[in-house]
Parts: C-alpha cells; structure tokens; sequence
C-alpha cells in the first residue's frame, strides 16, 4: 500500500491523470439531469470496450501489463459527445474504433488522429449517431458552465496547450460573429447558446489539446488552433455537419503530423 500510494498521487499529476480526474467529476454533474441510469450504459460500454482491447496490446508492445488510461480516456470522451440515448454498443463500437485508430494511423513517434475525434465521425457514418455532447454540461445552469470553464483552463494550463485553446476559440467566434454581421444572424445564433457554446468549450479544453496529437510550442500551437477553427467553420457553412468541430480537429491532427515529418527529415538531411 505504501507503494501504491505514491504512484497513484503521480500518475493523476501526470496531463492522463488530470483529465481523467476531471472527466469523472464532469460525468455524474452532467448525468444529473438525464439520469445516472441513462448516461451510465455508455458511459461503462465505452470505457471498458476500449481498456479491454487496449490491454493486450500494451502487454504486446511493451513486455507487461499496464492500466491502459489513454483507451479509458478515449472512452470516456466518446461516451461523453454521443447521445446517451443511442445503445450502449455504439459508444463501445466507437471507443473500440478510436483505440485501434491509435495503431493503425501512427506516425514514427505518436498517433496522427485524436482517437475520440475520429470515432465520434465513424460513428456518425457508421451508426448514425447523434452528437449532444452532454458532458459539456448543457442542461445545467450557468455556474455550470462557469465550473466547465474553470475545469478546462485549469488542464489547458497544466499540459501546455492554453496557446491552442485560445487560438481556437478566438477564430471559432471571431468567424461566427463576422458572419452574423455580413449573413444571416439567425443561422449561427445557435453556436452561441448551449449545446453548441458548450461544446465549443468542451471541445477547446479536452479535446485540442490532446498533447499526442497537438504541438508543443506555443507558435505551432496557434497555428494548431486556427487551421482546427478555420476548417471547421468551413465544414459548418458548407456541409453542415454535426461533426463540424472534429473535421477541424482531424484536419489539423494531419497538419501536425506532416510538421513533425518535415522537422524530422530536415534534422536528418543536416
């Protein structure tokens, strides 16, 4: 037990830890209004699909058993956008889908794609599945929001990514409101109240700044956030789809791995 302690006191310190530790505290609040029964099928089907697969593989790659808490992430986040009210095997399906992405789609050092936002757009082709993104606490009142916001800069501060963040919902907002005032107001008012305001930032907080899949450096993080702003505002006007916010996010995960390509073929022609 002595042991254990420390390690557990570690590894929530560490960016998985801390996210993990607030999408717990985020679920049962969320969960409040639709009902723990209605949320947990998801919730529980996504993250144990996604650990029970995601287990051997590490025993595979790395030579022992380790709790696989990226897949639990995964999990987690997925079950979080999904409708609760679709069956609980297409959060499982889903989650599955994102961990597999992670092996599948790889790059020389991480993966390319945010594993929960590429499941949550196979999902939509696969399954139809509706996004309410219900974890972002939508149907709560506004201290909850407020309590979202806390939560999320206090995670975009601790791994670095608050360049990203602001990035993102700068020009997320910025484009909105510029085609409110050249377009029709009506038809992005909505981004503007919740669901979407929420999602927005729940998106920005716990999803951009992904730290396998986003840059490190604060000048390629801005970067980061405008191509994923930049892109899904296009999505939005010119396809519609609900998926709009992770199109940008996947279009921008592809961005950085083509950076860190080109980074590592100039080190190596030096």
């Amino acid at each position: 037990m002595s042991d254990v302690r420390p390690a557990l006191v570690k590894f929530f310190r560490t960016p998985k830890g801390l996210l993990i530790v607030a999408l717990t505290v985020l679920i049962p609040l969320a969960g409040s209004t639709s009902g723990l029964g209605v949320i947990a099928p998801g919730v529980v089907a996504a993250a144990l699909a996604a650990m029970l697969v995601d287990a051997p593989i590490l025993r595979y790659r790395e030579g022992s058993w380790s709790v696989p808490d990226g897949a639990l992430l995964t999990g987690l986040l997925v079950a979080m956008v999904l409708s609760p009210f679709g069956p609980w095997y297409v959060a499982a399906i889903s989650a599955v889908v994102g961990v597999l992405s992670k092996y599948l789609l790889r790059g020389r050092s991480a993966n390319v794609f945010n594993p929960a936002a590429l499941a949550l757009v196979v999902a939509f082709y696969l399954f139809d599945a509706g996004h309410s993104w219900w974890g972002a606490l939508p149907e709560l009142p506004v201290a909850a929001l407020a309590a979202l916001f806390a939560t999320g800069l206090y995670i975009a501060n601790r791994v670095n990514k608050m360049p990203a963040v602001l990035a993102f919902l700068g020009v997320h907002f910025l484009l909105f409101t510029l085609t409110a005032f050249v377009g029709d107001p009506a038809k992005v008012a909505e981004l503007y109240r919740e669901p979407d305001l929420h999602a927005a930032l729940f998106f920005a907080f716990f999803m951009v700044t992904d730290p396998p899949t986003s840059p490190p450096k604060a000048r390629d993080q801005v970067v980061f956030g405008v191509i994923t702003a930049v892109v899904s505002y296009l999505v939005f006007e010119l396809v519609g789809a609900v998926y709009f916010l992770l199109a940008g996010l996947l279009v921008a995960n592809g961005w950085e791995a083509w950076r860190r390509y080109r980074v590592r073929a100039l080190r190596t022609a030096q």
